[in-house]
């Protein structure tokens, strides 16, 4: 059963929505609030769609799609009363998979809805990686074994690291992008953080950790993922 939350401060619109989806057959999670929404979303979240109102109370849609996108690839869907193509185009650019302009026809969002878990499933593909048997969650930051059992979380930044890699299997990552990647203008880390996490990522997926055919440094100038070896 695909799990859906709606977060939308108007009661009666958000208990009609949830209604109709639950006639439909999804399991509904209902929030009122920006706060309480960003509370929950800080961390790992197990939902296959999130519904936004954009104007919420304390903590609005967008800033609420900046937070779910700094760990999952759930997709977005936005609801609003603003939708000049400017509005539309912001949502968008944070994220969103999908916007919608109330008042809308419910049959719109019915099948806006449809299509977006549909396409969702490949997405759910995308946002885990098999490394010698293990399967690394992106959207719990969890790792399993074959039977399912949870070896390991990540923090954030080795889930970010790991993402990277991803992206850039069988490619040379240099320090100076993984430090762009994971700290941007903050703080520059010491030279031997990103080292630390080579090292953890080792001894959780190699064979032999002294002998990597995955996380290999290359000196000078960064690391090299290879999946597949």
């Amino acid at each position: 059963m695909h799990r859906i939350c709606i977060v939308e401060d108007e009661q009666s619109l958000r208990d009609m929505i949830s209604l109709n989806l639950e006639l439909e057959g999804y399991a509904v999670m209902q929030i009122a609030d920006g706060q309480a929404a960003q509370t929950l979303f800080q961390k790992p979240f197990h939902f296959d769609l999130i519904i936004l109102d954009v104007m919420l109370p304390h903590v609005s849609g967008f800033d609420l799609c900046r937070t779910i996108r700094q760990h999952s690839h759930v997709p977005v869907l936005f609801l609003s009363a603003k939708g000049t193509t400017a509005d539309r185009v912001a949502g968008l650019k944070l994220g969103a998979n999908d916007y919608l302009v109330k008042p809308f026809d419910l049959e719109e969002l019915l099948l806006k809805v449809q299509i977006l878990l549909n396409g969702s499933v490949q997405q759910e593909i995308a946002a885990v990686l098999n490394i010698n048997n293990k399967v690394v969650d992106f959207s719990t930051f969890e790792v399993r074994d074959a039977q399912q059992k949870v070896l390991h979380t990540f923090t954030k930044r080795e889930v970010q690291l790991l993402e990277l890699f991803h992206e850039k299997e069988g490619k040379v990552v240099s320090r100076q992008e993984i430090l762009d990647r994971l700290w941007g203008a903050e703080q520059i880390p010491t030279a031997r953080t990103i080292d630390n996490y080579i090292l953890a990522f080792r001894k959780l997926f190699e064979q032999d950790p002294k002998n990597p055919l995955h996380f290999h440094s290359i000196r000078g100038v960064g690391y090299k993922f290879i999946k597949n070896a």
